[in-house]
C-alpha cells in the first residue's frame, strides 16, 4: 500500500508537470504595428502579460495585420476558421457581412470619447450576438483608437470645401457622410493613402489623429480638418470553440485581464488627440518630430451642417441596410443616449 500510494503521488506530481508543461496557446493577430494600440496594448498583452497572470497556464503569440500583410475584412473570417483564435480588429471593415456591425460606431454621431465608451457598452451585447451568430466568435472588449478626422492635400477650410473632393473611406457609415458632403468616397487600404495623396488619387483621407501623424501623412498632406467623422472603434474576438476549450477559471481569468486591458486603452486613447495634433501641426510635440499641417477647426457652421448630415444621410441611410428590426434595437440601446432615432428615408 505505501508503495501504490508513492507511486500514485508521482503520477500526480508527473500529470500537474506535465500541465505546466503544456499550457493554452493562443494564436492572435493584431491591429497595426505601427500604432499606439498594438504597441502598448495588443501586443505586451499577448506576448507577456497573458503568461504572468495565468502563471504560464495561459501563453499568448500574436502579430499584427499589418505584418502579415491582412487586410481588415480578413480577420474575423480566418478567426471563424481556426486560423486565429483571438482578434483585434474594426466593425468597420467585417460590417459588409451584416450592416449591424456598424452601429456603435456610426460617423459623426458621437463627438467625444465619454460618449462614445456609453454607446459601445449599451451596444456592446447586440455586437455580441452578431459576432456569434456570423462568425462563432465571442466578443470580450471594445476599444477605441483615436478620433477619426480628416487629411487633404488641397486647401480645405471648413465643411464647404469637401464638395467635390475625392475622400479615402474605410467603411460605409464613412462613405455616406462623405457623400453627405457632397464628396465622392474611394476605399483606399491605409498603406496606400500616401501613394492616393501624392497621385490625386484622393485629394482628402480620413484616419485618426494619431494614425496620420505615426504614419507620416504630413509629408504628403497640407491641411488637417479636425472635424470629428467617427471613432475607429474597435473589438477583441475569440473563436467560441476555442473559448468553449478554456475551463471556467482560465474563461475568468482572460475576462478579469481583458477588462483591465479595455479600461487602460480608453484611458490612453482619450489623451493621443491632442498629443497627435499638436505634433502633426508644428505645435509642440515630445513624441517625434513635429510635422507642419495647417490646422482647420470646424466652425459653428460647420458642426450644424454635420448635425443635419449625420441624421438625414447617416442615420438614415444605416437604418434602411440594416432594416427595421436592427433599427429598432438601435433606437433602445443607443439612441436614448444620443437623443437621435433610426429611421429610414
Amino acid at each position: 500500500m505505501k508503495k501504490l500510494a508513492t507511486t500514485l503521488g508521482a503520477l500526480a506530481v508527473s500529470a500537474t508537470a506535465a500541465i505546466a508543461d503544456s499550457p493554452v496557446v493562443l494564436n492572435a493577430v493584431g491591429t497595426w504595428s505601427s500604432l499606439t494600440n498594438y504597441q502598448k496594448h495588443e501586443e505586451p498583452f499577448f506576448n507577456q502579460r497573458l503568461n504572468e497572470a495565468s502563471g504560464g497556464e495561459i501563453v499568448g503569440k500574436i502579430q499584427s495585420q499589418s505584418g502579415l500583410g491582412l487586410k481588415g475584412f480578413e480577420i474575423m473570417r480566418m478567426v471563424k476558421n481556426g486560423v486565429f483564435d483571438f482578434a483585434f480588429g474594426l466593425p468597420g471593415y467585417v460590417a459588409a457581412e451584416n450592416a449591424i456591425f456598424e452601429g456603435a460606431d456610426l460617423s459623426t454621431l458621437t463627438q467625444d470619447i465619454d460618449t462614445q465608451r456609453k454607446v459601445a457598452d449599451a451596444y456592446f451585447d447586440t455586437l455580441s450576438a452578431a459576432f456569434d451568430e456570423i462568425y462563432n466568435a465571442k466578443l470580450l472588449m471594445l476599444y477605441p483608437f483615436p478620433s477619426q478626422t480628416l487629411w487633404c492635400n488641397a486647401e480645405v477650410n471648413g465643411i464647404a470645401d469637401l464638395e467635390g473632393k475625392k475622400i479615402r473611406v474605410y467603411s460605409t457609415t464613412l462613405g455616406d457622410f462623405v457623400e453627405g458632403v457632397g464628396g465622392t468616397s474611394v476605399t483606399v487600404a491605409f498603406s496606400e493613402v500616401i501613394p492616393a495623396l501624392e497621385k490625386g488619387v484622393v485629394d482628402c483621407a480620413i484616419t485618426g489623429t494619431m494614425s496620420a501623424y505615426t504614419a507620416k501623412w504630413n509629408q504628403v498632406a497640407t491641411h488637417a480638418y479636425t472635424l470629428r467623422v467617427g471613432w475607429g472603434l474597435a473589438f477583441g474576438a475569440m473563436n467560441l470553440d476555442k473559448w468553449n476549450s478554456l475551463s471556467p477559471e482560465q474563461q475568468a481569468l482572460l475576462e478579469t485581464e481583458l477588462a483591465v486591458l479595455t479600461d487602460s486603452m480608453w484611458a490612453e486613447t482619450a489623451t493621443e488627440d491632442d498629443i497627435a495634433i499638436s505634433c502633426i501641426t508644428g505645435g509642440k510635440c515630445e513624441i517625434g518630430e513635429a510635422g507642419s499641417m495647417t490646422l482647420v477647426e470646424p466652425s459653428a457652421d460647420d458642426l450644424s451642417a454635420r448635425d443635419k448630415i449625420a441624421t438625414d444621410v447617416v442615420l438614415a441611410r444605416w437604418a434602411e441596410r440594416c432594416g427595421a428590426d436592427c433599427a429598432a434595437n438601435w433606437n433602445e440601446t443607443v439612441g436614448p443616449i444620443l437623443g437621435l432615432k433610426a429611421e429610414a428615408k
